[in-house]
């Protein structure tokens, strides 16, 4: 079965951007590729069993086991050496990837304390958009009292589009929670 946000991208969206932008091949329709999910770990430095549970609260949030991001260099103000462990990440695509954007604009960003809505100007001017959320709790999956430390994440949503505004009316199109 289909997931729901893709059942809507191909009956709605599509035809609502080709209204749009009078796009001429279905094919020219901008589409979500992938959405990559990242959580930087800054205390991995003294305590390496911090990456382990970020890499199991991600894999829950997402569905999806992540990758463990390392360091690429040593800084010795910060106590980091070459190839420690620093973060982990997730690249979605395909079904995984619309269940995901289902979850976070459904369930995840209406649970954010004192949410406005999402900075419409986090385009990067080839229309991908990026946003970060300051803790992992607004997702169900996560158990609140399991949680030994509270850590953000940024979500970075790749898109076809070649300019901002074609991927802010597909995003748009999802119903993401713009502020004016």
């Amino acid at each position: 079965m289909k997931p729901r946000l893709k059942e809507h991208y191909d009956t709605k969206v599509k035809s609502a951007m080709v209204e749009e932008f009078g796009y001429k091949n279905t094919m020219e329709v901008p589409r979500i590729e992938k959405i990559v999910v990242n959580m930087g770990v800054g205390e991995a430095v003294q305590d390496s069993k911090k990456v382990k549970t970020a890499v199991e609260e991600m894999a829950q949030i997402t569905g999806q086991r992540p990758v463990v991001t390392k360091a690429k260099k040593s800084i010795a103000a910060f106590k980091l050496r070459e190839q420690m462990p620093v973060g982990c990440k997730v690249t979605l695509r395909r079904d995984v990837m619309y269940e995901f954007l289902d979850r976070l604009i459904t369930v995840a960003l209406p649970r954010v304390r004192d949410f406005r809505g999402l900075n419409g100007k986090a385009f990067d001017g080839r229309g991908n958009y990026a946003m970060g959320l300051k803790e992992q709790l607004v997702f169900p999956e996560i158990d609140y009292d399991a949680v030994d430390e509270i850590r953000g994440m940024d979500i970075v949503i790749c898109t076809t589009a070649k300019t901002d505004a074609e991927a802010r009316a597909l995003l748009k199109g999802f119903d993401m929670p713009f502020r004016a």
